[in-house]
């Protein structure tokens, strides 16, 4: 049991890649990983246009706890916004 416990504090990362509608443009959504979910956030590269209709796309860096990673995944997953690993073929673009 102490073993998973001290599993669950270690730091760990992830990269993803996350589009965001241009509905939520005005919103704190990367901002909202820091503060509220107490990751640390890098971003690697960005795609946004000045009109704030369009999508924009975000390479990130996650760094916090395996379930700080996955809350935080969730919260972007339950705003409709999609999220693709490190592993995915639309990051061979940038």
């Amino acid at each position: 049991m102490l073993e998973n416990d001290i599993q669950n504090q270690r730091l760990t990362s992830t990269s993803i890649t996350l589009r965001i509608g241009g509905d939520y443009h005005q919103q704190p959504v990367i901002s909202r990983l820091v503060s509220e979910f107490g990751l640390t956030v890098n971003i690697n590269a960005a795609i946004l246009g000045a009109n704030s209709k369009d999508d924009g796309w975000f390479k990130l860096d996650l760094q916090g706890t395996p379930s700080q990673i996955q809350t935080a995944l969730i919260y972007l997953h339950d705003l409709g916004l999609e999220t693709w690993d490190q592993k995915s073929d639309i990051d061979e673009g940038w």
